[in-house]
């Protein structure tokens, strides 16, 4: 099993930052694809932002429409840990975030990932 268990979110003013962490830790895998997604009250849950790699290198990223400039997703392959770097955030940004892995993810769909986890709120008052 994988865990993973985030941090870094909290309340922001609109137009600030916030830097999540997602941090790896059990039967982590050597390569594969750790995604960032975030649920809205009465919404679905959606991607933000995905980053594949295979040690040591990183194969790409990819972005949703709403995270593209704004957003920046970055991984530590030595440390397990991926983070994500919100910029000039806006009050549609507030959701609860969560950090998602799996070794054979291909794309931004919630259920080609397998592991999760419990999620940090950010929310962005105006």
């Amino acid at each position: 099993q994988v865990q993973l268990v985030e941090s870094g979110g909290g309340l922001v003013q609109a137009g600030g930052s916030l830097r999540l962490s997602c941090v790896a830790s059990g039967r982590t895998f050597s390569s594969g694809t750790m995604g960032w997604f975030r649920q809205a009250p009465g919404k679905e849950r959606e991607f933000v932002a995905r980053i594949r790699w295979s040690d040591p290198r990183i194969y790409y990223v990819d972005y949703a429409d709403a995270a593209k400039g704004r957003f920046t997703i970055s991984r530590d392959n030595a440390k397990n840990t991926a983070y994500l770097q919100m910029n000039r955030l806006k009050p549609d940004d507030t959701a609860v975030y969560y950090c998602a892995a799996s070794p054979g993810a291909r794309s931004g769909l919630v259920n080609e990932y397998d592991y999760w986890g419990q999620g940090t709120q950010v929310t962005v008052s105006s």
